[in-house]
């Protein structure tokens, strides 16, 4: 019996995510009727090959018959996986020897029992084996003790690896683990409307000027910068600034109001500039380190050119009109969808896997979906395993602010990395609970948070009302709770004013041009370009799952450690939560993870290079708006990172 296999999502039905070079661990209970011993292998290939892998399983908790093996996950693809268990033969032989040795009983018998055993085995090995097998064979007859020798560690060994897999036991069905690249898992991302990355606001900056903003992005450690759509925009119920129903002559739409003459999905804005620009803003971001993210918004205006060239792939309301978007009460006149259920959805769904396509050849490794919960579950499972048959290497984001049994299920058919609720969970408690679900609870398996401070659509309230203190305090608990992070430009300034009584950006960029003073004073880059370094410096935040909360003696402070898969290199992070106060707490450092002598030793405060000589488990620190993280590693290393 092969039994609660782990890692394993709603039966195998899903698969599990890993990184390219991590471990994979696996585990089972595995016993049989009788006394028998047992053995058994994990099996492992990659999907679009035939010949397994195979690495012997280890008995971990006998009583419970819990046992495990692991392996190396060694490329970006997408691996198969099961156990194998069978009789062991000459194991239970040997073992019922022994006790009998043990008891001072005669093993003549046994002795020949144990040949006969044997030689069945050498008639079916093969090779060095067969070989080594005889050699132990001759020995039984040349005077050596032949007890001695059918009962040694060698030649247990040497049975063992030529077993009686008739009777074998195969786990089914065969299980799956998605292998992504690092930058699935590590990454702090950068959010920016292209249009407003000039220095003129009458008129849309362009793909050059966008990337003469790439060094000081770079700079400030972002690994990848996410460009809202870059589309031609629709002119037929185009929107004006505010969201108004009555826009100017000049006023340039929402850009996901996608398709006009100039083309749709697959096409450029004319005002950026063309696909060759496009082209060379996406290489010069790959030189500065960084790569380019897309947003997919599968939505088009009502002067898209599908609109005419398919109209069938479209609603149309009893009066003629074509169905618009609506969220009621808000309505999206500028934004029709496509009926992505109906007769023609084939080919819909192939017009959109040929749009992913066209960009992954422009150079495009990274998609960021808009609302993937209002579009078929089964088109994304299909869409995101097609690309991945063909593109293992390509992350798709997704943007699903909705219900969690939702949000948890675009994790599972396939999406790399999921927005969450951490831009609305604030108090200690709310964090606690929500990070203890990620990191604690099976969804760790499938979903790879990606921890958003704020977004072109979301102001949260704390950013409205706490200054520059409360986005120092978001961004760090962002960049050390999760390993995949971002934020949306504006957010290194204090960009808090919002429309009153909402969420929503006052004077909102999503429709209107804008031009930012990227240096005006109040702006918090230093201390990102700070947080980043220390994340890439330090490996345990280079991965959200080795997480454990610490006793933190204020309900203002939430302190954790951070730890690599291996338990070392730890850090103590103490975050205020209050952006106006200055806090004085008392936290209590886990001194055996941090592997310290308790009676003197040394902690040094990364984001400011300050040491502490500390004695005892209990210290305080000091949390001011200003600075209101203390990342905190053992050692005297040099340098604002720990160097």
């Amino acid at each position: 019996m092969i039994r609660d296999v782990q890692p394993r999502i709603e039966c195998g039905r899903y698969p599990v995510k890993r990184v390219a070079g991590d471990r994979l661990r696996v585990s089972a209970e595995i016993f049989r009727d009788g006394h028998d011993l047992i053995a058994g292998v994990l099996k492992l290939r990659p999907a679009d090959a035939q010949q397994w892998q195979e690495i012997p399983l280890t008995s971990v908790n006998p009583g419970l018959d819990r046992w495990e093996a692991e392996v190396e996950l060694a490329r970006n693809t997408t691996y198969r996986y099961t156990l194998e268990a069978w009789p062991d033969a000459y194991g239970s032989w040997r073992a019922d020897t022994l006790k009998k040795l043990e008891a001072g009983q005669d093993l003549g018998l046994e002795a020949l029992e144990g040949r006969a055993l044997l030689e069945t085995i050498a008639a079916r090995a093969k090779d060095a084996d067969a070989a080594a097998l005889r050699t132990v064979l001759e020995r039984l007859t040349s005077g050596d003790d032949a007890l001695a020798v059918l009962l040694a560690d060698d030649t247990l060994a040497l049975a063992r690896r030529c077993p009686d897999r008739s009777e074998a036991t195969v786990y089914a069905p065969e299980l799956e683990v998605v292998v992504d690249r690092e930058r699935a898992r590590f990454a702090a991302w950068y959010e920016m409307f292209p249009r407003s990355q000039g220095t003129d606001p009458t008129r849309s900056a362009t793909f050059a000027e966008c990337a003469a903003r790439l060094p000081e992005i770079a700079h400030m450690g972002f690994d990848v910068v996410y460009l809202v759509p870059i589309h031609p925009i629709g002119r037929i119920h185009r929107k004006g600034s505010n969201n108004s129903l009555n826009p100017g002559p000049d006023d340039p739409g929402s850009p996901y109001a996608i398709g006009a003459d100039e083309g749709g999905h697959d096409a450029v804005h004319p005002a950026l500039g063309t696909l060759d620009d496009f082209r060379a803003f996406v290489a010069r971001a790959g030189e500065l380190g960084m790569e380019v993210a897309l947003d997919f918004a599968i939505q088009c205006a009502p002067d898209h050119p599908w609109v005419r060239e398919h109209p069938e792939w479209f609603s149309f309301r009893p009066d003629g009109s074509i169905r618009y978007a609506e969220n009621p009460p808000k309505k999206y006149q500028d934004i029709v969808n496509l009926d992505m259920t109906g007769p023609h959805r084939a080919a819909i769904w192939d017009a959109l896997r040929e749009v992913i396509e066209f960009w992954i050849a422009q150079g495009v490794k990274t998609f960021r979906v808009d609302n993937p919960h209002t579009k078929p579950v089964a088109f994304w499972e299909w869409l995101i395993g097609t690309i991945r048959a063909r593109h293992p290497e390509v992350v798709f984001l997704a943007e699903a602010f909705t219900r969690p049994p939702m949000l948890k299920t675009l994790a599972r058919v396939g999406f790399t990395q999921s927005y969450t609720y951490f831009t609305w969970r604030n108090s200690k408690q709310e964090l606690t609970e929500y990070l203890t679900e990620l990191t604690q609870t099976e969804c760790r398996e499938y979903l790879r948070p990606n921890f958003f401070a704020n977004t072109p659509d979301i102001l949260p309230p704390i950013l409205q009302h706490g200054g520059p203190g409360a986005f120092r305090i978001r961004a760090v608990l962002a960049a050390t709770l999760s390993s995949v992070y971002g934020i949306y430009n504006g957010f290194e300034l204090c960009e808090g004013r919002a429309v009153p009584g909402t969420e929503e950006y006052q004077d909102s960029e999503k429709y209107q041009y804008k031009v930012w003073d990227w240096d005006r004073p109040g702006h918090i880059k230093d201390y990102l370009t700070r947080l980043n370094r220390v994340r890439r410096a330090n490996p345990a935040l280079h991965d959200w799952w080795h997480l454990r909360f610490l006793p933190g003696y204020h309900d203002g402070v939430l302190c954790h450690l951070k730890t690599t898969a291996q338990g070392d290199q730890p850090l103590v992070i103490a975050v205020s939560l209050d952006p106006h106060q200055t806090i004085d707490c008392e936290i209590e450092l886990p001194l055996d993870a941090l592997r310290v002598d308790p009676g003197y030793y040394t902690m040094q405060e990364l984001m400011t290079g300050t040491r502490h000589q500390w004695s005892g488990p209990r210290q305080w620190v000091h949390l001011t708006p200003e600075q209101p993280a203390w990342i905190l590693r053992p050692g005297t290393g040099e340098g604002p990172d720990g160097g």
